[in-house]
């Protein structure tokens, strides 16, 4: 008997898992070929356009020639504009050979993971989490082992079960602060004791800073990689798609010890080649450009922020914390129900919102629903106003 096509898919496909708010946006997307009206609170992207400056100097640099290949690093140029940014933004030094450019932050966390990461190393994370960080390193056959954060410390993690989960085996902790899905934010002493349970223990960090522009304390923001002793042992990932709202554009680096970095390289040289050659530029004029584009983006997700969350802390059985970064709002609907995904459908079919569950995210999760805001208030009102008039239907079938 001949084998099938699905005979022969590998069978380490089985331990790659999958982002579920892409799975909703197909959904609402045939809703509203059907004629529906649907208000997307389901993906992570800034709904503003990317400023003017930057897609005029893409043009530009189209028109000038940057249409070939690029070193699989990124140009040096761009590096060299990434160095100067985030050793500013951060309050340390870095040089271009300690940055690698890719096609968004994703293909970096797989590739970093890829250098990192042999059959059985103790891969740490926290849960709930941006599901790229645990679908990786399960591909890759390492031991993953999932922390759950806590919403009673606005979703930061209990470090004394940190504490009490890593050892001398421990190869690499991923840190996500602002945190996707939940908007949490780590405090200056978090990162002071993870800082010193990975230099105790010899560990890298991985610490995912895409959100880091998306932040709402009085204070600035804080990379675990200035504390003392860290910045040789992490790994910081950041990108454009989120600051200025350049999701399309597919751009994203990492800051790294040189010697990964080499590594990292490889990786990409091996599977993308290089990011194009003209987005490269653009991202120079993000960084050199005006800031301003940035803070006033922040400040209108601010006031979203705090609309979404009063508006949900309003329908009764929604318990939603304050979130400090991001643009995501991660109520608590237990009082509701515990089948997160069933009622994430039904505000999708019935009432007309987008929206990812919560356990999509992980086991910790569940309990809760996932609401980007990186959308109007105009839709967040419409949202609101749905949510509430339909649910006393699901709570009379759920």
């Amino acid at each position: 008997m001949l084998a099938t096509t699905q005979d022969r898919i590998a069978a380490a496909v089985k331990r790659l898992g999958s982002e579920n708010a892409f799975l909703v946006l197909a959904r609402a997307r045939a809703l509203e070929k059907q004629g529906r009206k649907v208000v997307h609170l389901e993906i992570g992207e800034p709904d503003f356009d990317t400023p003017e400056a930057i897609k005029a100097a893409a043009a530009a640099a189209m028109r000038a020639g940057y249409t070939h290949y690029t070193p699989s690093a990124g140009s040096m140029d761009l590096r060299e504009a990434i160095a100067d940014y985030a050793g500013a933004f951060r309050g340390i030094p870095y040089a271009p050979r300690n940055v690698v450019v890719g096609p968004g932050a994703k293909p970096l966390i797989w590739n970093t993971l890829c250098a990192l990461l042999d059959p059985g190393d103790e891969f740490v994370y926290f849960d709930p989490a941006y599901p790229a960080y645990a679908s990786a390193a399960s591909y890759l056959q390492a031991n993953v082992t999932a922390i759950p954060l806590l919403e009673s410390r606005n979703w930061r993690m209990d470090l004394d079960e940190l504490e009490r989960r890593v050892s001398d085996r421990t190869k690499l902790l991923v840190i996500n602060s602002p945190h996707n899905p939940t908007g949490g934010v780590l405090q200056l002493d978090d990162l002071e004791r993870i800082a010193e349970l990975a230099r105790q223990h010899d560990f890298l960090v991985l610490a995912d800073e895409i959100y880091s522009r998306n932040f709402y304390l009085d204070r600035g923001f804080v990379s675990i990689a200035s504390l003392p002793g860290m910045r040789e042992r992490t790994i910081v990932v950041d990108g454009f798609s989120k600051a200025y709202a350049m999701t399309g554009w597919r751009l994203g680096y990492a800051l790294m010890p040189e010697e990964l970095a080499n590594v990292v390289t490889l990786f990409n040289n091996n599977t993308f080649s290089c990011v194009t050659s003209f987005v490269q530029q653009a991202g120079i004029a993000a960084l050199k450009g005006p800031d301003e584009p940035v803070r006033t983006m922040n400040a209108l997700f601010r006031e979203r922020r705090d609309r979404i969350v009063g508006g949900l802390n309003q329908i009764p059985g929604f318990s939603c914390a304050l979130p400090e970064g991001a643009f995501y709002a991660f109520p608590n609907i237990s009082k509701i129900t515990r089948d997160d995904r069933a009622l994430a459908n039904f505000l999708l079919e019935e009432a007309g919102v987008a929206c990812t569950w919560g356990s999509a995210f992980g086991a910790a999760g569940k309990g809760y629903l996932r609401f980007s805001y990186a959308t109007s208030l105009e839709d967040i009102d419409v949202a609101l106003d749905s949510i509430a008039k339909s649910l006393p239907k699901f709570t009379r079938s759920g």
